[in-house]
């Protein structure tokens, strides 16, 4: 039978596992998911121990993203842009090859709301890994300009000059953003810490569609927040989670699952 993992440290609470059985029922597909805790220092040798033993594909989490991006022997394009993997694969001359699913995960997950990013006035906090994933597949759905803004500004420059040749890029510093926007996205971590970000009130309007990358079971603490400034429609990252590694999934297998259906799975859960 087909073997699939997710490997990151920690890994106890990750989802995928249920998220990719569930994909694998609906689509009739045979294959076993299951969770891999690389030490720190031996992610590389786990990976190689993985697809030696005839595994087909990994899904990567942190803190290992940007160096699964480095034993890659062939990337995809969203891939190469992002600096960071989550899915792995070996093609047909045994090559490892990357991908990264965050990006279209986010822009499929908003699009099932209804929200359509072209024409829009963006902005993302925060200039780590996560966000460089996700810029490339917003740009693509031709929003009218991408605000990235970050605590240490040289990051969120570094960023905007990486993509400024695919669309309309600015870096501003956080205390300075001028909004407001048509979509604020959240893309720190600083909700898992129950901490804000040090930006205005300003960026949100009643029509302010808000994101926050990460998830939680009240509602993030950037999304309470949010909600208080007057923001009317609000989004976590949950459904973000399901559809990248549907895409994952579709990589993989060739098929497409019904990613709603698990989404409210993982809610009534």
């Amino acid at each position: 039978m087909d073997q699939y993992a997710v490997v990151g440290n920690p890994i106890s609470h990750s989802k995928s596992p249920l998220i990719h059985a569930e994909f694998a029922k609906e689509m009739h597909q045979e294959l076993t998911y299951s969770k891999i805790e690389a030490p720190l220092n031996g992610f590389t040798s786990r990976v190689r121990e993985f697809f030696e033993q005839g595994g087909k594909g990994l899904n990567v989490t942190v803190p290992f993203k940007e160096e699964a991006w480095s034993l890659c022997q062939s990337l995809s394009d969203r891939g190469q842009l992002a600096g960071a993997v989550n899915t792995l694969y070996l093609n047909s001359d045994g090559q490892i090859c990357g991908d990264n699913t965050d990006g279209v995960g986010l822009v499929n997950d908003l699009k099932q709301t209804g929200f359509s990013f072209a024409g829009k006035k963006i902005l993302i906090i925060g200039a780590g890994g996560a966000v460089r994933g996700v810029i490339q597949p917003i740009l693509n759905e031709m929003p009218t300009s991408l605000t990235i803004t970050n605590r240490t500004k040289a990051k969120a420059d570094s960023l905007a000059e990486v993509f400024s040749e695919h669309g309309l890029v600015v870096s501003e510093e956080m205390g300075c953003v001028n909004g407001p926007f048509d979509l604020v996205i959240n893309g720190t971590s600083a909700s898992l810490a129950g901490a804000l970000p040090a930006i205005s009130s300003d960026v949100f309007t009643p029509s302010t569609v808000v994101y926050d990358m990460m998830y939680a079971k009240e509602g993030t603490v950037f999304n309470r927040w949010a909600a208080q400034q007057g923001a009317a429609e609000i989004y976590d990252g949950l459904g973000m989670l399901v559809e990248q590694a549907a895409e994952a999934f579709y990589i993989w297998r060739r098929c497409r699952p019904n990613t709603q259906r698990v989404v409210k799975l993982l809610r009534d859960a």
